[in-house]
């Protein structure tokens, strides 16, 4: 089994992903941008790659040998996917194109029913894919939006979720970590206060699922999104687990393809779970795709990649607050990123100048412009973290901050 310092064999990890080979500017690739978009290992390569040379074919629709195959690798992965969360069955777990297209599938299904001045509520530090979809049908239907406020700390404030959500509050849509302070909300005690309630939880976990165990049975979710991309699968695939009782009462985000059962000139039956919410050809190769990331995950175990992306968060935090001019944003206590700005110096600077060095990050407002508004900054730059990054590679980005002081000193 591989480990942390302890448990997981890094080098023997690292030697699995090629890209982390490359040299830029030649120097080594230190790749911090993990939040944004993770790195794939040879066996999620090898297994799209052996889909396209061996039995590539359209899922669902075709009784030959080649057809079976693919349908039969498909499912599979729905299946694997259901069981990487602890769901009931592979039919609560509906594929999409990415966390976002999952979140704009739920609002609008959701807010279907919903009347005028009905309650949503969000929270100021929420990626742009779990608010503008909220933002915009609260504005085209006439709902009322309402933000739970972060405290200094960048945690979501106490006071503020029990007064946000009300006997008049329907849905409740949060982040379960932060993209930008990596804050771990306590989602689980908010999920019981939005069903005591009776209100709808949403949980965009696009930076959670790849982390951390995620069991949305324990937290009782009625909906949690992801994507592949995150999680070393490939673009392309994204996630919504939902409750069979709500997916079967919801109506389809989209018409036409798989998700019938049958089409007669003045009806059509839609399909069993989840191929109702599965229009068209799918993305065969990425869900594939995500099968062979999920193993690779669950051979590591998600309690090791967690525990190892925890302690290097905090490595690289002790070492940025060693350097002096350092403003970090976020709690102590946080998941695989850092978000930061050096003195004044604008963060796309300091991006292309670790650039330069090798280390790859992320600078801008990080699809969250209202909580950079909240924050009082334009932008931050981000180092994120995932399994295969190391200290030595902290070590390189810290003497690379310091390289930014003596440019802009």
């Amino acid at each position: 089994m591989l480990s942390t310092k302890t448990i997981m064999d890094i080098e023997t990890i690292r030697k699995d992903f090629p890209i982390l080979q490359r040299k830029i500017h030649g120097k080594p690739l230190v790749y911090f941008d993990n939040a944004a978009t993770s790195q794939k290992p040879r066996q999620v390569i090898e297994a799209i790659d052996f889909y396209y040379k061996n039995y590539n074919a359209n899922i669902h629709r075709s009784i030959h040998q080649l057809g079976e195959e693919a349908t039969a690798k498909f499912e599979e992965a729905h299946q694997k996917t259901a069981d990487f969360i602890n769901a009931d069955s592979y039919q609560n777990i509906v594929f999409t194109k990415n966390t976002t297209e999952s979140l704009n599938l739920v609002a609008y299904s959701l807010t279907a029913g919903l009347k005028k001045d009905d309650e949503i509520v969000i929270s100021q530090m929420e990626h742009h894919s779990n608010f503008v979809p909220w933002q915009q049908l609260a504005k085209q239907r006439g709902l009322k939006l309402k933000f739970i406020k972060i405290n200094k700390n960048g945690e979501l404030d106490n006071d503020s979720i029990n007064q946000n959500i009300t006997k008049k509050t329907r849905i409740v849509s949060l982040t379960h970590v932060s993209n930008v302070l990596g804050t771990i909300n306590p989602i689980e005690k908010i999920i019981n206060i939005a069903h005591e309630n009776n209100a709808l939880m949403v949980v965009d976990g696009a930076q959670a699922a790849p982390h951390m165990p995620v069991d949305v049975k324990k937290l009782d979710a009625d909906f949690y999104a992801f994507s592949g991309h995150k999680m070393l699968g490939p673009t392309g695939i994204g996630v919504l687990y939902g409750k069979k009782e709500l997916l079967e009462e919801m109506q389809p985000f989209l018409y036409g393809g798989e998700m019938i059962r049958e089409v007669k000139f003045d009806d059509t039956k839609f399909n069993d779970l989840p191929w109702k919410f599965e229009a068209g050809t799918m993305n065969i190769a990425e869900g594939i795709g995500l099968g062979a990331a999920i193993d690779y995950l669950n051979k590591i175990g998600m309690d090791n990649v967690q525990k190892h992306d925890r302690e290097l968060v905090g490595y690289a935090m002790e070492k940025l607050n060693g350097i002096g001019g350092i403003k970090i944003y976020g709690p102590d206590e946080r998941d695989a990123v850092i978000s930061f700005n050096v003195g004044n110096i604008h963060a796309h600077d300091v991006a292309q100048v670790l650039d330069s060095e090798g280390v790859a990050i992320r600078a801008g407002h990080h699809c969250c412009m209202p909580l950079m508004s909240v924050l009082g900054v334009p932008a931050t730059a981000r180092a994120s973290f995932y399994l295969y990054n190391t200290e030595k590679e902290v070590d390189v980005f810290i003497n690379a901050i310091k390289k930014v002081k003596k440019v802009f000193g």
